[in-house]
């Protein structure tokens, strides 16, 4: 009789706590709408420090003649009217769009021809700029003005005979 005392109260009990469950007020609850995520954007790639400004001209040859390198086979100072006459410029250091102007003007200061180049480097390096005149450039004096992202650089003179 023992086993069946407590097999009724095991029944009881199991009934009342599933009555319990069962009659437990219900809560209002609010049917909230999953929020919509976005996935993360990706993290902006670290901008490159700017290099230092340390480009630089280094020196400039004036000639008739430059070879593959670029750099003035016999530098001169006088020139014939009909010569093509290059300027060979050495920089250094490191460039990225850097705006370099040759200008080339005669004696009273007209502007004769003018080269501008766009130049990135990233070590030592020559740039090349030209001026020719078929028919011959005037007799006189002459000179060559190089601009450095609105700066004058250097200049060399020169003279047409």
């Amino acid at each position: 009789m023992k086993n069946t005392r407590l097999q009724y109260i095991l029944i009881a009990a199991l009934i009342g706590g599933v009555a319990l469950v069962g009659c437990k007020k219900k809560e209002d609850t609010a049917i909230v709408p999953p929020v919509a995520t976005e996935p993360m954007p990706a993290p902006a790639p670290m901008p490159m420090p700017a290099p230092a400004s340390d480009f630089a001209v280094n020196s400039i040859d004036l000639g008739n003649t430059v070879g593959a390198d670029m750099k003035v086979v016999m530098p001169a100072t006088t020139f014939a009217p009909k010569d093509t006459i290059h300027a060979s410029v050495s920089t250094t250091g490191m460039a990225a769009n850097a705006n370099v102007t040759g200008k080339w003007l005669f004696q009273d200061g007209q502007t004769v021809h003018e080269d501008p180049k766009t130049v990135t480097t990233t070590g030592p390096a020559m740039h090349d700029f030209s001026i020719s005149k078929p028919d011959g450039f005037p007799a006189g004096n002459y000179k060559f003005e190089l601009w450095v992202n609105g700066a004058l650089a250097q200049t060399r003179e020169f003279m047409v005979k």
